[in-house]
């Protein structure tokens, strides 16, 4: 079994946090795009919790509610256990 994925309590934490971020129509904390949370689970862009601190190497904040951040599917297994990579988000005709 793996902290903060396999256990009862995860699974409650996980449908909580996912109809909270739905609800708030939360976007991906690491790519900035909406996240549609009607997807199916198993589609590249669907929701995902992401562990701020990673559970591999953070195991004691696994189940903590906030240690979770809404992502795409995609970009949450890119970012793997490494801290994410920010950019400077788009240029503007203004800039």
């Amino acid at each position: 079994m793996v902290a903060g994925r396999d256990t009862r309590r995860w699974r409650k934490l996980k449908v909580q946090f996912r109809a909270r971020s739905a609800e708030a129509n939360h976007p991906c904390w690491l790519c900035g795009q909406p996240i549609d949370y009607d997807l199916p689970r198993d589609h590249p862009e669907a929701f995902q919790p992401d562990h701020l601190h990673p559970v591999s190497t953070h195991p004691e904040h696994a189940e903590d509610p906030a240690n979770l951040r809404p992502s795409h599917a995609t970009c949450n297994k890119a970012r793997g256990n490494r801290a994410p990579l920010f950019g400077l988000g788009r240029q503007t005709r203004q800039w």
